[in-house]
Formats: structure tokens, sequence, C-alpha cells
């Protein structure tokens, strides 16, 4: 029978490329797995991690196996980026993609008697044939989620298949109460003699459906008569196993966990789970945490997913590549409708190759995780607009959308656009679902723009099935002040934000799903943006997981059907002024607020509460009430507030776009634009205005101003943002520039000569 020998103790680890050791080397560091080199610097905020190719080693001895013939396997469920496996000296294997399993017959290099040395290299230096390339997030380097080791007899379940479980099953309602499970198992190594066992056991154990087949004709189709349908509050799992036998002994054993569910999507209706209406509303989570990076343990990802079902979300975008089986699982037993996508991501290489490795992790993505019930959606690319479109682009995707329904006919495609994408794109209408990244009132327009723009679509494709796949804003939890606006990052900003965007939402059942960005802060080392350099700040939940943001509770106000109530500001603990307002988040229609014991105020409303009151000088306590639940803060009433709670640039930002227009004296800034030949102009994408020291000098600076992102080459996100133009990021901030600021930039870029 099968045994699954976990490796993750005693490895020795070398961060430098220094080639592949003849013999054990007890000079190395030792670590244990899940292990990333970018566990601080990923995210520590210095602009940089190291992106390298580094070495591990581990001794191990060869399994024993009780059969003649038996093979054994090196399983690796992810190792990032790429991968070079050596088993005594000699290389066994080679993996590109940082995110999916793969596995390595190491049968013929081990020794029969002794030890044996596993040497795995991992690189996350950049490749062109791999994605992702450029993306907002850190790539990190290691082998994060483990090593094992899988002993089989010779004839044995598939292993080498695309990482396959070498069990694939397809449960299915037939509308009368019961369903139909379709199994299908590869076997190798099988004869006549072999045969192929299905058993279906329900959530307590008892069989309830079995089936014998050949192992050369495994496939087999079983209707079970009554079931329990799985849905996003019962998610009620059946459990599938296949049992190799030959004559009267068991070779070998796999099994997979299994909901029953139909599912769909209207352009109308928005997403429908087992006949019923159903709209997603959930978040998009990254797979690290803070000084841990993406090496994260089985118990941390579970913790992620029970925090997001507090929140009350029914759905998870899990971005931008394969994650875990763990978090799968979690998603399986917890109720999560999932989004499941690869690192097809903002700008497409022209590199043959790159797409290969976009088809190679599609197959892996989807053979190794069809299984899952929480999965109702494959995603194809994201943002991948950025780079700009061609012919070839709309092309791939439609050969990868053309692949995902060869390989599951039974889940629906999507595809994440970016902003700026045309609604007359040639990208609509390639995925069965689609859905946009809008950031209206963080990096361009107004927070009220949203719910037009949506509604704007939705005339204009009606028998689209729109979705908004990313959305959010910046909140740290450090900044506060009692008239929060845009770019201030502040929490009471990020928390006005997300009460307008559930506010939106709710009222458009349409939108067959919503994912905020981000369920939690996560590393981007490229990022220094409101005074918190190496992440993205955008999370409901910081990084380490222990503090939930305002933004969080207004969403658990709405998704949560538990009586809940909490008190926002709970951080902006020392305020100035006689008076200051109190926002409390309820799901309950009524609302008491008391200050110092003392009834204060009673409301009723929907989901928001706002208490205006007069503060005591010194320490206040501050307690709300809603029938049975009761939250608690302390606020002090002082002079002047802290001069941290306010991010020293959001006043520089203002005078840096008074003195921006200073500059331009009396240029009459409502001509039209002109755009000569031979010079700079806003057009010009900005790996190009690079070329120029005093045109990228100026661009920077209008890029900073606009979007507040740091604009160099070669530094932070600049490979990402090198495709793009001044125009199209000048439209990106949309009503936060003031008007002329494009052509203002226009006029400077015009005077400058492009080289020879």
């Amino acid at each position: 029978m099968r045994k699954i020998i976990n490796l993750n103790k005693n490895w020795k680890f070398i961060q430098r490329d220094a080639g592949l050791p003849q013999s054990f080397p007890e000079d190395w560091d030792s670590v244990e797995l899940p292990h990333t080199w970018n566990a601080i610097d990923g995210h520590d905020g210095n602009g940089k991690y190291d992106r390298g190719c580094y070495w591990y080693a581990r001794k191990f001895e060869t399994p024993s196996q009780p059969l003649p013939g038996g093979r054994v396997f090196l399983d690796i469920p992810a190792a990032g980026q790429q991968a070079s496996v050596y088993v005594n000296g000699k290389g066994v294997g080679y993996h590109e993609g940082g995110y999916s399993t793969f596995r390595v017959d190491i049968t013929d290099e081990c020794k029969r008697h002794g030890e044996n040395l596993l040497v795995i290299a991992c690189s996350n230096e950049n490749k062109s044939s791999v994605y992702p390339q450029s993306a907002d997030f850190t790539f990190y380097g290691g082998l994060y989620r483990g090593v094992n080791l899988i002993s089989v007899p010779h004839t044995h379940f598939e292993l080498e298949h695309w990482g396959t479980s070498g069990l694939s099953v397809t449960a299915l309602p037939d509308g009368r109460g019961g369903a139909e499970f379709a199994l299908e198992s590869e076997i190798r190594g099988g004869d006549e003699n072999f045969t192929v066992m299905y058993r279906i056991c329900n959530a307590e154990g008892r069989e309830v459906a079995v089936a014998i087949r050949p192992a050369d004709a495994a496939a087999v189709k079983i209707s079970v008569p009554e079931v329990t349908l799985w849905d996003c509050d019962h998610p009620y799992l059946y459990t599938v196993s296949a049992v190799l036998q030959r004559r009267n002994e068991a070779y070998d054993e796999v099994s997979a966990r299994i909901g029953v569910r139909s599912f769909s999507c209207h352009p109308e209706k928005g997403f429908i789970l087992n006949g019923v209406p159903t709209p997603l509303r959930g978040v998009s989570r990254h797979q690290d945490m803070l000084y841990k990076g993406n090496a994260l343990t089985r118990e941390d990802h579970y913790q992620d997913a029970r925090i997001i079902k507090e929140l009350g979300a029914n759905t998870i975008r899990l971005a931008h590549y394969q994650h875990s089986q763990d978090f799968y699982d979690a998603c399986d037993e917890l109720g999560f409708i999932v989004w499941a996508e690869i690192p097809f991501i903002s700008i497409m290489n022209q590199d043959p190759a790159a797409h290969e490795n976009c088809i190679s992790q599609l197959k892996e993505l989807v053979i190794q995780n069809r299984n899952h019930a929480s999965i109702c959606f494959w995603g194809i690319s994201n943002e991948i607009l950025i780079g700009g479109i061609s012919e070839k682009l709309v092309e791939n995707h439609r050969e990868l959308n053309a692949l995902c329904k060869e390989l599951d006919s039974t889940r629906l495609t999507t595809i994440a656009h970016v902003s700026m994408t045309p609604l007359d794109s040639p990208l609509h209408g390639i995925t069965d679902v689609e859905s946009y990244n809008h950031y209206f009132g963080w990096y361009g327009q107004k927070m009220e723009d949203n719910g037009p723009w949506l509604d704007d679509f939705h005339r204009m494709h009606p028998d689209i099935c729109l979705g908004l796949s990313e959305y959010g804003c910046e909140g740290i939890i450090t900044y506060h002040g009692p008239d929060p606006a845009c770019k201030d990052y502040s929490e009471e900003y990020q928390a006005l934000y997300h009460e307008h965007m559930a506010k939106v939402l709710s009222s458009r059942p349409w939108i067959w799903s919503s994912h905020v960005w981000n369920m939690f802060d996560f590393g981007c080392a490229a990022r220094n943006e409101g005074g918190v350099s190496g992440r993205n700040n955008k999370g409901l939940v910081t990084m380490d997981r222990k503090t939930k943001k305002d933004s969080y509770y207004i969403y658990k106000a709405y998704w949560n059907r538990e009586p809940m109530v909490h008190l926002c500001g709970r951080r902006y603990a020392q305020r100035a002024g006689d008076t200051t307002e109190i926002r409390v988040y309820s799901n309950q229609p009524e609302v008491s607020l008391f200050l110092n014991g003392e009834l204060e105020g009673v409301q009723s409303a929907d989901k928001v509460f706002v208490f205006s009151v007069a503060l005591k000088p010194g320490f206040n306590q501050i307690t709300a009430a809603a029938g049975e639940c009761r939250d608690s803060m302390t606020i002090e009433r002082v002079e002047k507030e802290p001069e941290i709670y306010v991010l020293p640039e959001v006043n520089e930002r203002a005078e840096g776009v008074a003195n921006w227009f200073s500059l331009m004296g009396d240029l009459d800034l409502k001509a039209p634009m002109e755009f000569p030949e031979g010079k700079y102009n806003i057009r010009c994408k900005l790996e190009d205005i690079a070329r120029s020291p005093e045109a990228m000098e100026v661009t920077s600076k209008a890029v900073k101003l606009a979007t507040n992102f740091e604009l160099a080459p070669g530094v932070g996100m600049w490979d990402m943002m090198k495709s793009m133009t001044p125009e199209a990021m000048v439209k990106m901030a949309g009503s936060m520039m003031p008007e002329g600021f494009a052509e203002s930039l226009n006029a400077q870029l015009i005077q400058i000569d492009k080289p020879e």
C-alpha cells in the first residue's frame, strides 16, 4: 500500500548559488520546511528582495516496499518559482511555475540500502518563459509548501500526470433528489488481474454506493438516490475512495472529499447555487503572512479561512496563482465559492515559451483541483491589458478558455479586466463570465462613480454576467482624523469607502460576484506608499492577522447574520474639538449609544449609525448596544491631536499640485493638445520616455502627483508600469486631478526632443 513520508525536517540551506554539492553540506544553515528566503525582505520595506537561485539539501532512506518493483516519488507541492531536483548527484527533474504540485520518479536513483542525498535548487529569478513576471506582489522563493516521499507498489494510481491525485470525481444533482457521481481513475502498471473498487460514503461515514471496475476501464457513473447538497451555509461533503485490488489484496488507495452542487450565472439574476439566486460577496486573498512570507502551515491557511468565514463572506478570489491544497480544503469544508486562477498577469510576454507556461500552469491548476466543491470558476488572466493589446493576446485568451472547457466542462471561466479595458474590447465575450478591477475613489475618480459605471456597463452589455473582481483602498491604522479624504490613507477613509461599496453591491444582486481587494495586507516589496513601504495595505485585516480594521466590520454587518455591533474609531483614541463623530456598524435595526455610562441617544438605521457627542476633558467611556450585543472603547479628549495621525505627504501632495501649475505661467491649458513629430508627449510609453532623463524627471513628478506612485526605471513596479502611457495613468486618476493636468504635462513633454 501507499506510504506518504513527510520530509519537512532536517534540511540544510544556503542562500547563494553554491552549485550541486557532492556530499551532504553540513556547513549550510539548518532549516525546516515550509521555508522561503524572502520571509522578511519580501515585505520589510527596503525596496527590493532577494531573487536568486539557492539550494536545499537533505538525507533520506529509501522506503521499504513489501512487493517487488515498487516505485518512489518525490512530491513537491510547490517550489518558487523554478526548481531543479537532484538525487545522489544526478538531475532527475525540473519544473517551471511556483504554485503547483509536481512529482518526480526517483526510484532508479535511490540506493537500496543506506542514505540518499536529495538536493533541490529553487530560483525566483525573472525568467521570460515563466509567469508571473510583472505584478504588484512579492514573488517569494523557496520550498514553501514542504516536500514528501510517496512510496507505491509497481501498480498504482497515477502520480505524474500534471500532479494529479489519480482520481477524478464529478458529482451533479439529478433533479430528483439524488446525484450522479462520474468517477475516473488513472492506473499505472495494471493488467487484467487488477480491479478498482469505488466507495462513496456520506459525511457520517456510512457507505451509500459502491462499484467495481476493471483497472483498464476504470471509469464509471454511479447514481446515489438521495443526497445532501453542498452549499455555503451547509457545506456537506461525501468521501469517494478508490481502492486498487489484485485478487484478495489491496495495492493502492486514493480518496477525495466531494460536494454535490449545481451552479450557473445569469446576467440579471447573478450567481445561482442549487437553483437559488445567491449573490457572491467576498474577498480576494494572497497566501502570505508577516515575517513568514508564503511559507504557511496548514493551520495558517485554516486560520485565514476562519477569519473570512467570520466576516460572512461566501466567496474568495484566490489571487493570482494556484493556492495550497490546504486552503482549497478549508474552502470545501467551510463553504466558500472559489475563483481559482493562473498568474497570467499585467503584461503578456511575447516569448512563445511563456504561452506554453500559461498552458502548463492552467493544466496543473485544473487537473490538480477539479475535485474541490468550492471551486466554481477558473480565471485565465488578470489586468493583462496593462501591457497593451494585440491579436496574439486575444488569440491566446481564446486558446486558454478552450483548454479550460476541454479539461473541465462543468465549471465556468472568468477574467479580471483592468479598469481601463474598453467597453468594446475584443476580450469581452471570451470567458463565460467577466469581472472588472475598479478603484474609483482611490486611484481615480470618486467612490460615487462605481455604481453608475456598473449600471452603464450592464445596459451596454445586457448579455454579459458582470462582476467586480477587485476594489479597495489603503487603510493604515496609524492615520486618523475628523475629515477623512481620498489618499489620506486613514482607517476612517477606508471605512467610508467600504460603507459606500457595500451599499452599492447590496442594491445590485445581478452583479454575480464581488471581491474586496484585499482580505489581508500582503507583501509587495516594490511598493512605497502611505508611509508604509514593502506592502499593499488595502487589507481589511493587517498582515499579521492581529488587527481587524474598521472596514472589516461594515462587511460583517452586511454579510454575517449573527447579531453584531462594532464601534469604529477605537484607534482614533485622542481627539480634539468640542464634539466628535461616533460611527457604529450593526446588523441590528436599532443601536443605543452610552457616553460615560449615560444614554446619549438611540438610532434606527441600516448598518451604519452615526452619533455626534460632546466629550468631557480627559478619558471617556463609550459603549454601543444593539439587542444583546455590546461594544466599548475609550477615547481621550485632548487639546491637539497627535501629529502621527496625519501622513505628512497628504499636505505636500496638495501643495505639489499647486506648485506644478505655477510653473506653467500663462499657458492656455484649454487649447487643443499638440503632438509634434520628434517630441515627447503623454501618449508615449514610459519605457520610451525613460530614454530622456529630462522627460523622465517631468513624468515621474506628474505620476507621483497623479497616483502617488514612485516611478523610476528599474525601481519599484517599473516592470509592470513601463508599458503604460502618462495619458492612461492620468485617466486612471480621473477627477482626483485638477482640470488641465494632462494638458500641462503634455505641454512640458513636447518641449523635449526624442533621441535620434
